[in-house]
């Protein structure tokens, strides 16, 4: 979503290429485009002109660093504004000092609140708590449905009373409920509306006065861009929020309400939603978001979605067929459902440093050639998955995949040929005769499909720069991540 942003960015850097320093004349032009590339991203008026004017001050004020130069210091000072504009540091959910901890979600209708409601559990869920969903949408039509469909998808109980039970009675048996099942947290899902209006404020405002919530959040769409910090603003002075979850992050909004929210409403964003599925809910790290706005990837939470992913009795078995070069076809295969179920090639990417500006088409080709390399792999018996050596020496084995996944022979003996070199690659990385690509308790093993890593590229269609960074390795699995042990639910109640 910020990606015009970035671009625009780049446009003030430019501005300051071949200077020695920083000074009145040539920062103007700089600041002149920060400007626009924030009133372009639909950042609130007010916001940009306090932003702007901090970092004109800091870069006129700023000690020169010896080996740095004047577009480097720029950059350092944009980021650091942009990370104070959107509240510093990260600021995690409320947790009572006795169970259950409740939490009211509030919002319009429309930005994905019962959504929100069901990822904000499964999140929960990966940190080691339980919760029980209430259900107090009484007004549109399968609301209810929704949040027990999610809750069943999850494995999360829900508690509800039907559409004939007045919303702050249903609030406050369910908080009787989850006292009663043992739950350390129980979150409410209320009504919304297509617009504020006062019925939906003394609805909001009885049922907080009720169950007393330790945290109040207000979910927000990220698309409506300043409006939504305005918005934020509103719900805080009627009825008092603690924080807000940005949703629809990974769709077509220019950023502005991410950057516009704590200084207009003075609460802080605590969560933003990636995507549709229930998973995609992350915390809000600003340090995290304004390295992907000047394009300097995001590699924490990168490491973070992978780690939910790895299994760290399966990583320990990959690295030793790594050394001992015994990783097969199956072993790729299995790497290649774990990158996807990190997200899009395109979202993985743009939290690698240096490699947020590829472009969409270079994107599209290797998620294509991502594919073909998969029904490809499908096609082999078991045998040849696990042993690729068969494929290299026989022709005929080669033709009949081929001509069981819909490609050429020529494609199989590329796969085969760029398979083998990246195996041979995979055992020097693994034994430490070159750096590492790799993710947290993946032994140094890359991330399969991604191009300029030896013969990994050609299963790429090549076109993809190297990152160059070094990996993270024997990273530590978190407890209930990545959704592999399920815990017993309640079901619906």
């Amino acid at each position: 979503m910020f990606d015009a942003l970035a671009d625009r960015l780049d446009e003030a850097w430019k501005k300051l290429r071949g200077q020695d320093k920083i000074s009145e004349s040539n920062i103007k032009d700089a600041i002149k485009e920060v400007r626009r590339a924030l009133l372009s991203a639909d950042v609130n008026l007010q916001v940009v002109k306090d932003f702007v004017k901090e970092v004109e001050k800091k870069a006129l004020g700023a000690d020169v660093i010896s080996g740095v130069n004047p577009g480097q210091q720029f950059i350092k000072i944009v980021n650091d504004e942009l990370v104070e504009i959107m509240g510093a540091s990260n600021v995690p959910l409320a947790q009572a000092e006795e169970a259950p901890t409740v939490i009211l979600m509030a919002g319009l209708q429309g930005t994905g609140k019962t959504t929100a409601t069901a990822k904000l559990a499964l999140y929960l869920r990966k940190q080691d708590r339980n919760a029980l969903l209430v259900a107090t949408d009484i007004y549109r039509p399968a609301a209810i449905d929704q949040l027990k469909t999610l809750g069943q998808q999850i494995d999360v109980p829900v508690f509800e009373l039907g559409t004939d039970v007045d919303p702050v009675e249903i609030a406050r048996q369910g908080v009787e409920k989850g006292k009663e099942l043992g739950v350390d947290t129980i979150i409410i899902d209320t009504a919304g509306r297509l617009q504020i209006d006062p019925k939906m404020m003394g609805e909001l405002a009885q049922i907080k006065e009720t169950v007393r919530p330790d945290d109040t959040l207000l979910v927000v769409d990220a698309m409506t861009g300043q409006e939504a910090a305005s918005l934020t603003r509103t719900f805080h002075e009627e009825i008092g929020i603690t924080g807000a979850i940005l949703t629809k992050m990974d769709g077509d909004s220019r950023g502005g309400a991410a950057l516009s929210v704590r200084c207009i409403s003075g609460q802080p964003i605590k969560f933003i939603g990636m995507g549709e599925k229930v998973e995609a809910l992350e915390p809000f790290y600003p340090d995290r978001i304004a390295s992907r706005i000047l394009n300097m990837g995001d590699v924490l939470t990168l490491v973070e979605k992978a780690q939910e992913q790895i299994d760290i009795a399966d990583a320990a078995k990959m690295q030793e067929k790594i050394l001992e070069a015994r990783f097969d076809f199956d072993d790729f295969l299995k790497q290649m459902r774990l990158l996807k179920n990190m997200g899009s090639l395109g979202g993985i990417m743009k939290m690698i440093p240096g490699m947020g500006k590829l472009s969409g088409d270079t994107l599209e080709k290797g998620e294509e050639k991502l594919k073909q390399t998969e029904a490809m792999i499908s096609s082999m018996t078991q045998q040849e998955r696990q042993d690729p050596d068969l494929l290299a020496k026989s022709p005929s084995r080669r033709r009949r995949i081929a001509n069981g996944s819909g490609h050429s022979e020529k494609d199989v003996s590329n796969l085969v040929r760029d398979f083998t070199k990246m195996r041979n690659m995979m055992k020097q990385m693994g034994q430490g005769q070159m750096p590492g690509m790799g993710m947290p308790g993946m032994g140094g093993m890359g991330m399969p499909g991604m191009g300029g890593m030896g013969g990994l590229g050609g299963m790429m269609g090549g076109g993809m720069p190297r990152p160059g960074f070094r990996g993270h390795g024997g990273g530590k699995k978190k407890k209930g991540g990545g959704g592999k042990k399920k815990k017993k639910g309640f079901g619906t109640l």
